[in-house]
């Protein structure tokens, strides 16, 4: 039997892309994402209508803050790269910018 997961969030949906020449689909993508809001559960919390990204930011830098653990929180990290990442190259963007944002302070 496998423990179910203490921070639970949907993938997202298709992104929105307006069209036109002013922003590429792969920047405006990661832009979309970053911002995604989403309903997250965090160790039985509901979080509704939060920002993903910078939750998950926030797990990462205060886990114990949050009531989850170091591994919990790393593990919404790489559940978050994976279906935002399928989001993002679907669009023409890498999962290496995603990455790239989880490393800057």
């Amino acid at each position: 039997m496998t423990q179910a997961a203490s921070v639970v969030f949907p993938a997202p949906k298709r992104i929105p892309y307006p069209g036109g020449c002013v922003l590429e689909p792969g920047p405006y993508a990661l832009d979309y994402l970053l911002k995604w809001r989403a309903d997250v559960t965090v160790g039985g919390t509901i979080h509704a209508d939060t920002p993903v990204f910078p939750l998950i930011r926030s797990l990462l830098a205060d886990p114990a803050a949050h009531s989850v653990t170091q591994a919990e929180a790393e593990a919404a990290r790489e559940r978050f790269l994976e279906v935002a990442g399928q989001a993002l190259t679907a669009e023409g963007g890498q999962v290496a910018w995603l990455t790239r944002e989880f490393e800057r302070a």
